[in-house]
């Protein structure tokens, strides 16, 4: 659409120049420049219809009216603008200049575009009501899908209006530069000045002023605290009694770590056997200013607690403004008899979807000096007065978690288990696992060197693949929800066609969902920041799966079935 060609105005009054001549007037510049501003072009509103039918085809989660609308605008944007690019390369083969279009070819048009967008709105009801029952949805807005339209309309001419406004400024500075330089190299300098301009503004100031207002924000958000949540009574909790990390420095996402959790006795009720109660570490943003510096903290906080001295360790990379997932937490606990410490730093105050995009690198720093950290102090005590080790991490947490590793035998030699789950699609280790996966294997269901030591499930609660080879020692595993778009969205999927799609769907993801180029990019995009919105085992929300993820990682002794399906109720009423 920035690549709009000097064709003529055409739409609703194609013949305005004709009749201002036959008059014997010439209309003025600033009218000739409100119709080029606001006109459109035929190839390029069958390329945004065309786009905007494709945008109501089913991705991964359900979308609400704003959303659709959001989407379908985008998509009318970016069809627009290959209409009128195909259209200038069909003239270039051709060797012929732009013509007015017929006003018969607009009556084709139009009537075609109510037949098709009615239809495409129609079925696109349709796929998200089915969508909605595979998770349970219940809730929709009629009134917000019926104002969808609107909202793409709106969405498409603000679009339209920017790229129209980037070519006329470099249609400007093009004609200022041929006062001194050739046409040629005028257009080449003018263009590659826009260029530059328009990426520093949305990187430099959109971007990079977005985050920073962000982090303005949500670094005052991590001074509060949750309603409940109290200050811990027991020295075996930072921001506790003799804590080395004050309260009020663990933030938001700590105190809320530090200050909830099953006790002692919540234990056991379930278990039935005497437990302990667990040993929870945590250093937030505002205790060090550094990573290494917060690691140490913690690990000393740890060591004070006595957390090297439990049955269970476990090393845990948070999410975004330093969430620790308590259904994961919770049910390593209660697995564990209390017998267990977790340990966990902060690396930012902006909430997950924001850290996706922007934190990636504070999320391995964060792993690996957690780890490192830990594993130096675990490391020097005697063979056999070790906790077993492990390490968890949900989305972002699951990247940085991997950062400390260098591959399946690391993991194996260094831990007593991982529960990774959510990861996203850029993770190392997850690519490398799910890219070399054994031949034959689908991408949604891989299987890495017969699943000796790495393996992945979609639902834990049964087998997991390969089920006839045995998985001893270390025990690696993948949560992935089949509709969880943060481990499936990539940047790939703008031009290249994924595997997951082509094969055979999830439970909860529809089977009519296909890959169309740039739309597929936009709708699964567009799934991130509500990947949550959906109910428990779903999207990115996993909660009962960590009791049948735990229990395969870390292979408690006399913990039945039903024991299990209790532990999932406990898990299920504490999200």
């Amino acid at each position: 659409m920035v690549g709009d060609t000097p064709e003529p105005p055409a739409g609703p009054s194609p013949g305005t120049d004709t009749a201002a001549a036959e008059k014997g007037t010439r209309p003025s510049p600033g009218s000739r420049k409100r119709r080029e501003l606001l006109s459109v072009t035929l190839p390029g509103c069958w390329g945004a219809l065309l786009f905007a039918c494709l945008s109501f085809t089913p991705s991964l989660l359900p979308r609400g009216g704003i959303l659709q609308g959001l989407i379908c605008g985008i998509n009318a944007a970016l069809g627009y603008g290959a209409g009128v690019l195909a259209a200038w390369v069909w003239r270039a083969f051709a060797d012929r200049g732009p013509r007015p279009p017929q006003r018969r070819s607009w009556t084709v048009f139009f009537l075609s575009a109510v037949i098709l967008f009615g239809v495409f709105f129609g079925f696109g009801q349709y796929w998200q009501h089915e969508i909605r029952r595979l998770m349970g949805v219940t809730h929709y807005n009629i009134p917000l899908a019926v104002v969808a339209p609107l909202i793409a309309a709106l969405v498409f001419c603000l679009l339209l209006l920017t790229a129209r406004g980037i070519r006329g400024l470099y249609r400007w500075l093009t004609g200022l530069l041929k006062r001194w330089i050739g046409p040629r190299a005028a257009t080449a300098v003018g263009w590659t000045a826009v260029a530059g301009l328009v990426w520093a503004l949305v990187t430099g100031l959109l971007l990079n002023g977005f985050v920073s207002v962000a982090n303005e924000a949500f670094s005052v958000r991590d001074t509060t605290t949750e309603e409940g949540v109290e200050r811990p009574t027991t020295t075996l909790r930072s921001g506790g009694p003799g804590s080395l990390i004050p309260w009020d420095q663990l933030g938001r996402q700590g105190r809320n770590f530090a200050g909830t959790g099953p006790s002692a006795a919540d234990i056991e009720k379930f278990t039935g056997r005497p437990a302990r109660e667990p040993v929870r570490s945590y250093a937030g943003l505002a205790s060090s200013g550094s990573a290494e510096s917060r690691a140490a903290e913690a690990v000393a906080d740890l060591t004070r607690q006595g957390g090297f001295q439990r049955k269970n360790l476990l090393v845990v990379t948070t999410t975004g403004s330093g969430w620790v997932d308590p259904a994961s937490v919770d049910t390593f606990e209660y697995l564990s008899d209390g017998n267990s410490a977790t340990v966990a730093i902060q690396y930012s105050y902006l909430p997950s979807w924001i850290s996706y995009l922007v934190d990636q690198t504070k999320a391995r720093e964060a792993g690996r000096a957690l780890f490192d950290t830990v594993y130096e102090s675990w490391s020097k005590l005697p063979p056999g007065d070790r906790p077993r080790l492990f390490v968890a991490g949900e989305s972002l947490g699951s990247f940085g978690g991997e950062t400390a590793f260098s591959g399946e035998f690391d993991l194996r030699n260094r831990t007593a288990g991982t529960l990774f789950a959510g990861p996203p699609n850029f993770n190392t280790l997850f690519r490398e696992f799910s890219d070399h996966r054994d031949a034959g294997r689908p991408e949604v269901q891989p299987v890495y060197k017969d699943g000796r030591t790495v393996r992945f499930a979609n639902d834990p609660a049964a087998e997991i693949p390969p089920v006839d080879r045995p998985w001893k020692d270390s025990r690696v595993l993948y949560l992935m929800h089949p509709s969880d778009p943060i481990v499936w969205w990539s940047p790939h999927l703008v031009f290249s066609r994924p595997e997951w799609i082509g094969q055979h769907p999830g439970e909860d993801v529809l089977k009519q969902m296909l890959w169309l180029p740039f739309v597929t990019f936009w709708q699964v995009t567009a799934d991130l920041p509500f990947s949550t919105d959906v109910p428990s085992g779903h999207g990115h929300k996993y909660a009962a799966e960590y009791v049948d993820g735990w229990n395969a990682v870390m292979r408690p002794a006399d913990v039945t079935a039903e024991d299990l399906d209790r532990l999932k109720d406990i898990i299920a009423a504490g999200k």
